[in-house]
Order: C-alpha cells, then sequence, then structure tokens
C-alpha cells in the first residue's frame, strides 16, 4: 500500500455504527472482492470490497469479516480470517498481513487465516436467529456476474436453511454516506493530490501534444505523491471528444483552437476525488468559448449554494434545470418558445445538458448512498454542469467536491483554478 497506516479508531467507529443497526442475535459476514483473471497468468490490479474494507480497514484479497455481537462464546463476536503467506507467496507475491499487522490495522483482536473459517462459522452458526450477508446494492450497478458474494450466499444458503437472512445492504447505504472526519481528512488528500495534477497539466499542454501524453503527466503526479492511480478511467477529451461523455480513448492530437474536457481524480488510500476542468489547447479561450465556459461556471456555483442539509435530490435537479435553461437561453442554444413548448420527462435544456448534476463520493467514487434520501451533514457530493454542443466541436464540464457541514457547505476543491482567466494566467 501506498498510503500511511489509518488510525484504526476509523474502523472501530464504523463497525460500532453497524453492529448497532443489527437485529437482536444476529451474526454478519462480509467477502473481499474477486480477484478478476486478465489474461492467461495475470490478473487485474486488485481492488477491495468498500464495504469489507470500510469496517475493517484490510486492504487485501481472500478476506472475511464476521461479527456477531451477541454470540455466546466472547472471542468470536469481532473475527478476521486472513490469506496465510508462505515461502511462495513471499517470494513472488510481497507483503501479506501478519496477524499483528492486522489487529493494528483494524482493531480487531480475534485474527485467523482463512483455512479456519468454516469451522468457526460451524461452532457459531446455530446460535444466531439471523445472519445478514452482503451484495452491491449500488443504484447503478446491473448485477451480471456471480461474484463472491453472489457465490458465499448460495453455499450458506443451503448450508444453513432455517435461518432468517437479512440484507447488510440497507444498513452500509445510510452510514457510508455520512462522513467522519478521518474520511474528510483522506478525501482532502486525494483532492489535494488531483490539484497538483491539473496544475502539471495546465503547464504541459500545448497544441501538439496528443491526449495520452496529459493523461500520463496526470498518472505521474498521482503516483509520485502515493495516489493509489486514478479514481476512474480518466477523461481527456479534445474537441469533438469532449461531446462523448465517457470518452476515454484518449488517443487524440489536441489542435490549437480547441478546448480539452478533463474529467479525472487521484485515489488515495481508498477515497477518491472527482474533478472535471475545461482548459483552451493554446492558452487562450475564444470569446464564444469563454461565454460557454462562463455559463457552466455560473451553473456550478449556483448548483453549489444548493447542496446542503435536507436538500431533496428531485428538488435540486429541477432547480439546477432552471438555471441551466437561463444560461442556455442566453447563449442562443434553446430559446423562450422552446422552453414553453418543452416536455416535462424531458426539458429543452436537456438537448446540452444530458447527465445529472451531483452524486455521492467516497470509497466508491459513485459511493453508495440512498437516491431518496435528502442531503445530510457529512455527505460529499460532486456538482458537475456541463454545456455540450456538437455542431461547435464544444463540450465545457466544471466539477468540484462538496462537503455539507452543519453550518453549510465546504468546497473540497475551492483551492484548484476554475476561473477561465486563471486558467489563461497559469497556461502562459
Amino acid at each position: 500500500m501506498k498510503y500511511p497506516t489509518i488510525n484504526q479508531s476509523l474502523f472501530i467507529l464504523n463497525r460500532n455504527n453497524f453492529i448497532k443497526e443489527l437485529k437482536s442475535n444476529s451474526l454478519a459476514i462480509f467477502q473481499a472482492n474477486d480477484e478478476f483473471p486478465r489474461s492467461g497468468d495475470q490478473n487485474f490490479l486488485f481492488k477491495q470490497n468498500p464495504d469489507l474494507f470500510y469496517l475493517s480497514g484490510i486492504d487485501q484479497e481472500q478476506t472475511i469479516l464476521l461479527l456477531y455481537p451477541d454470540c455466546p462464546n466472547p472471542l468470536y463476536r469481532q473475527v478476521l480470517f486472513l490469506r496465510q503467506t508462505n515461502d511462495y507467496i513471499k517470494v513472488w507475491e510481497g507483503y501479506k498481513y501478519t496477524k499483528e499487522q492486522a489487529r493494528a490495522a483494524s482493531g480487531i483482536e480475534s485474527i485467523y487465516w482463512l483455512e479456519d473459517f468454516d469451522n468457526i462459522l460451524q461452532s457459531i452458526v446455530h446460535y444466531a436467529d439471523h445472519i445478514y450477508l452482503n451484495t452491491n446494492e449500488n443504484d447503478r450497478y446491473a448485477h451480471t456476474v456471480p461474484y463472491r458474494d453472489i457465490r458465499f450466499i448460495e453455499e450458506i444458503r443451503s448450508k444453513y436453511p432455517l435461518h432468517k437472512y437479512e440484507r447488510a445492504a440497507p444498513i452500509m447505504r445510510g452510514l457510508r454516506a455520512i462522513k467522519s472526519d478521518i474520511e474528510i481528512e483522506l478525501t482532502k488528500e486525494a483532492c489535494a493530490i488531483t490539484r497538483d495534477a491539473f496544475i502539471r497539466v495546465l503547464k504541459f499542454t500545448k497544441p501538439g501534444v496528443k491526449e495520452y501524453e496529459i493523461e500520463a503527466e496526470i498518472i505521474h503526479e498521482f503516483i509520485r505523491q502515493g495516489g493509489t492511480g486514478h479514481a476512474y478511467t480518466p477523461i481527456i477529451a479534445s474537441g469533438h471528444n469532449a461531446n462523448i461523455l465517457h470518452y476515454n480513448d484518449n488517443n487524440q492530437e489536441c489542435k490549437d483552437g480547441d478546448v480539452i474536457l478533463f474529467d479525472f481524480g487521484a485515489e488515495y488510500a481508498n477515497y477518491n476525488a472527482d474533478m472535471s476542468r475545461s482548459i483552451p489547447v493554446n492558452g487562450r479561450f475564444t470569446k464564444r468559448q469563454k461565454d460557454v465556459y462562463k455559463a457552466v461556471l455560473h451553473v456550478m456555483r449556483e448548483a453549489t449554494k444548493l447542496i446542503v442539509a435536507n436538500t431533496v435530490w428531485n428538488t435540486y435537479h429541477e432547480q439546477v434545470g432552471e438555471i441551466m435553461t437561463e444560461q442556455l437561453v442566453n447563449l442562443g442554444l434553446i430559446s423562450i418558445a422552446d422552453v414553453k413548448n418543452q416536455s416535462e420527462t424531458y426539458p429543452a435544456y436537456k438537448k446540452y445538458f444530458m447527465h445529472g448534476t451531483s452524486h455521492h463520493l467516497g470509497i466508491d467514487v459513485h459511493d453508495f448512498a440512498g437516491r431518496y434520501t435528502p442531503f445530510a451533514v457529512g455527505n460529499i457530493l460532486t456538482v458537475e454542469p456541463g454545456i455540450y454542443i456538437p455542431q461547435e466541436g464544444l463540450g465545457i464540464r466544471l466539477e468540484n467536491n462538496i462537503l455539507i457541514t452543519a453550518s453549510g457547505n465546504i468546497d473540497l476543491m475551492a483551492d484548484i483554478p476554475v476561473e477561465a482567466e486563471e486558467i489563461e494566467n497559469l497556461m502562459n
């Protein structure tokens, strides 16, 4: 791991909050993510199950967490099961947690090797009434692959068919949306690394560079500062490419007179930043480009003011839509008549701003949270309006990460350049 050890108090707090939500005499089991094959003898880089990491701080494959707060044997009330290392693994793969290191990372005293899981579970499971199991219930995920959680559910239900099975995900959805002080600091670090990568890019970009060369500058800065890497596949979209919302080929030349749309963020200690910026390839916006840019910036700032506790998702997006509509009329992209005749299900502004304005941010870039739950103190959300004009070969998106506090909101990216003139000055 590139990041320093996280204080175990974070994971102790998270487990205690989770346990408070369990039904009486319940047992909960969380599995590590699968290791996915990349080719004949390689796996993709391992990425931990965010729920397991949230509750344990263990960033290693083949890990199981068992929580049974009412267990008659106190030894098994919180248990971690780890892959046992050996001389072969030590030579070929290197670092794996020792039991002592796992205790220090997680705050859990009872650490066993994975081979002991079946016997220990068998010895206590019959004393529990409820078994909580975990699945990926993120709204954006469509289940098509029988991943480890799903396979384990099938296995345990066949062994113990008469227990009452419960979903852990609804509890996790409520807990993970509210960020603790340590989580906020980790997110700030991810934002700071992202800021430095962006400033590096401003000094590097000029006509003739390739999108992938810019991508290389970004990952250099991420890794140099101890980030794990990209929080998600980066978008380096110059000219017409900016009108492809999830463009990530990043293989074109950046041409004089075009604008590049960036969407990238650093991952640090499993927490993520998510930033969008748009810059002129040659260091100067044209008047039209700057007018569109300033319209997007206006919408971002007005939308940020709406990110406060108790704001409701649907109302928020409707209000942002009204702000965007005004800007698009001012830019001559839609008319008052278009607005008067617009469909309730597809308002006129959607032609040029077709995606949502915000999502939760945390261990997942699109973090696990309730779509119908009002915003709350401790939420971190993105604000990312954009205007996309294919006929002009122009797409502009701006995005910052916002923390809601009891006294209002805090822009975690307030120190990342966003004013058009500031960007021009830094590039020149």
